[in-house]
């Protein structure tokens, strides 16, 4: 039977971009070990990435997944958008990750991405939500379960099983503050791994929410009002951090984010000002801080790290219409460029 590779791509909407794709059929037995499979072009006039009398952009594998939809041989590749001169194209955010990857690999660098997303009807209201008003304030719906509570779950457990079959280092999923919101978690994994599986994971909610008629959405506040927003918090730890005596490290982080907020905001997705109220577990988009257990501050260091000395940093700026590529290399960047 013939293989079908799906190539998957970022394309070049703003403000935030949007993924692509569009299937290769390869012969029987065909290699699909990323190095084997060919490069393939498409019109970037179509996809914001390109005008039309200079068309042609050039997909590059860059990962591969098996395919759980699908099933049987067939994959879901992950790819580089190129110019047809081989160079990075403007918008290919993960040629820049991948330097920065290979610049601090000493310091091991992991992260865990926390995707919070709305499952949305399709007149625009979010699962939960009744046609001509709102559901009871938030309150039961975080981690809930009933009828009353919770929409959506049959999505959300599809979806996580399609992910732990694809391959992608799945840690969880829960339920959200507000109905139709969900969040899943993936890594630890270091810097290019955990953005090219949240990108595929993103791919494959959008794929199996098709199948039940159900519009996912990762804007920073799908629901203006008395409602959380969603972001992405982005956990991250480097090998110093993590071995005994880390909790320097971790503090050191925190002020190395902290001298650079300004920048990192500015790249921490579209919306950031609407979700960074300093209301509903968050700090002001134009302040910076952090703390022991704190929700209410930029960057969380959680109990059990100070108890530990040791562990990890959670920043809870970052939106859930993030670019992973870009918000992983800044944080690498940052933290492990201030270093000694």
């Amino acid at each position: 039977m013939a293989i079908k590779a799906e190539y998957i791509w970022i394309d070049g909407t703003e403000p935030t971009p949007q993924l692509r794709g569009k299937t290769k059929i390869l012969d029987e037995g065909a290699s699909t070990d990323v190095a084997d499979l060919p490069l393939w072009g498409f019109d970037g006039s179509s996809t914001n990435q390109a005008t039309g009398d200079k068309s042609d952009c050039v997909l590059k594998p860059a990962r591969v997944f098996h395919d759980p939809v699908r099933g049987g041989d067939h994959v879901l590749v992950m790819c580089e958008v190129m110019l047809v001169d081989g160079k990075a194209h403007p918008t290919n955010t993960r040629a820049a990750a991948a330097r920065t990857a290979k610049k601090y690999k000493k310091h091991e660098p992991m992260f865990g991405i926390e995707q919070e997303y709305t499952m949305l009807k399709p007149n625009g209201n979010p699962l939960g939500f009744p046609d001509d008003g709102f559901p009871a304030p938030q309150g039961p719906y975080y981690c809930g379960v009933g009828e009353i509570a919770i929409t959506g779950r049959d999505i959300a457990e599809d979806h996580m099983d399609a992910c732990l079959a694809a391959g992608i280092t799945l840690s969880g999923i829960n339920a959200e503050v507000m109905p139709g919101q969900w969040e899943f978690q993936v890594g630890p994994v270091g810097l290019l791994e955990v953005s090219d599986e949240l990108w595929m994971a993103r791919y494959l909610l959008h794929l199996i929410a098709e199948q039940y008629g159900v519009v996912i959405n990762i804007d920073a506040k799908p629901v203006k009002g008395d409602w959380n927003g969603a972001g992405a918090h982005t956990n991250f730890s480097t090998k110093e951090m993590r071995e005994d005596g880390g909790m320097k490290y971790i503090e050191a982080g925190c002020k190395a984010l902290g001298a650079k907020a300004a920048l990192h905001i500015a790249n921490y997705g579209d919306g950031v000002e609407d979700r960074l109220t300093g209301a509903h577990e968050t700090q002001r988009h134009d302040q910076f801080s952090y703390g022991v257990s704190d929700r209410g501050a930029s960057v969380r260091i959680p109990w059990q790290c100070a108890i530990d000395k040791k562990g990890y940093l959670e920043d809870r700026r970052p939106n859930g219409n993030i670019d992973p590529y870009t918000v992983a290399r800044l944080m690498v960047d940052t933290i492990c460029g201030a270093m000694k």
